[in-house]
């Protein structure tokens, strides 16, 4: 026998395989899709429109805001068990709801000053962003 045949016939057993394998691939991956069909039929259909929640007659929740009394902490903070109303610590509906609120956001202010630091190469105005 010739070497010729012989590294053909080593070479066409190679193809031979792959091909194979590539089959069993193939077919997994049908069996695979196939079995997703069968589950997805065994689902119930997805809800229609009438079954799902609706707003109701009255319209939406009625939203309720109030302003809260502030309560002391102590120095050294509390432990869970100390804290009474679940977080609240006990307090109180304000008597007068504008004065602490007005108290309240009087310590908010605009950052006065350049800003954050452009980019490299960046137009000669930017690096506030875009709500200033």
């Amino acid at each position: 026998m010739d070497m010729s045949y012989i590294a053909v016939d080593a070479t066409l057993t190679d193809i031979a395989w792959f091909f194979v394998v590539g089959i069993l691939i193939a077919g997994f991956l049908l069996a695979g899709f196939k079995l997703g069909q069968r589950v997805r039929a065994k689902e119930p259909p997805p809800p229609d429109a009438e079954s799902q929640p609706h707003v109701p007659e009255g319209g939406a929740v009625y939203e309720v805001r109030e302003e809260r009394d502030s309560v002391g902490i102590p120095e050294g903070g509390l432990r869970p068990h100390e804290m009474q109303g679940y977080g609240n610590f006990g307090s109180t509906t304000s008597e007068h709801p504008d004065e602490v609120r007005a108290r309240r956001e009087s310590g908010y202010r605009r950052a006065e000053g350049p800003g954050p630091h452009p980019q490299p190469g960046s137009p000669p105005d930017a690096g506030r962003g875009a709500h200033s």
